[in-house]
């Protein structure tokens, strides 16, 4: 990302009001980027890290793993970073050609089409609670791996169960706890993950 000095002096103002904080410096960078595009600071409390979720992103990312994202809303947010740094194919559910099915969303049935095609990948559900359901249910059947889930749609209906199990899957995942989230905040982590990785391993990509 691109700075400016109003985005500096907005930071600073983010990192005086957090404070004491017990992320490490890599999370904090995250948790930060969020709050900038929110301008809503409860997501320093509602932000979680499985272990080596940042590790393993920054892996996938470098090795050009495939982006799966569930909504344009998405895509659209991250793409411009994505293409100035590790150029990573980036596809949307949304655009997913698949059978009409009456049992699943149209967003639900192209992410699981897309993780059947790219098992391996990196998956953001920013919006659809359906599409994370899904998603959980091919990694509990053990048919795809994730090399990361970033989880943060808002929901009411069912959201817990989807994020609980996320939760306690093996798969390295960034998600967002509560009933709060939305596709800005899926698109502030990927930047920020980006941005971080760029800096680790950027040099041997260029």
């Amino acid at each position: 990302m691109e700075w400016h000095i109003t985005d500096a002096q907005s930071l600073r103002i983010i990192d005086r009001e957090i404070g004491n904080h017990a992320f490490s410096p890599a999370e904090y960078e995250i948790v930060r980027r969020v709050i900038y595009a929110t301008a809503d600071f409860e997501y320093r409390d509602l932000i979680r890290f499985s272990e080596q979720a940042l590790q393993a992103g920054a892996a996938a990312l470098a090795a050009r793993s495939t982006i799966i994202v569930d909504v344009p809303m998405v895509q659209v947010g991250i793409v411009p970073i994505i293409q100035a740094t590790f150029a990573n194919p980036v596809y949307c559910s949304m655009d997913a050609l698949t059978r009409p099915q009456r049992e699943k969303t149209r967003v639900s049935w192209g992410i699981e089409t897309l993780a059947r095609r790219y098992p391996e990948g990196i998956f953001v559900v920013g919006q659809a609670q359906t599409a994370l359901s899904g998603l959980v249910d091919l990694i509990e059947k053990e048919e795809i791996k994730p090399a990361l889930v970033i989880g943060t749609p808002a929901g009411f209906i069912g959201m817990g169960s989807a994020v609980e199990r996320l939760k306690d899957s093996l798969v390295p995942h960034i998600r967002i706890e509560g009933r709060k989230g939305n596709a800005v905040v899926a698109a502030a982590i990927v930047s920020g993950l980006v941005d971080l990785s760029w800096q680790a391993y950027g040099k041997e990509n260029e």
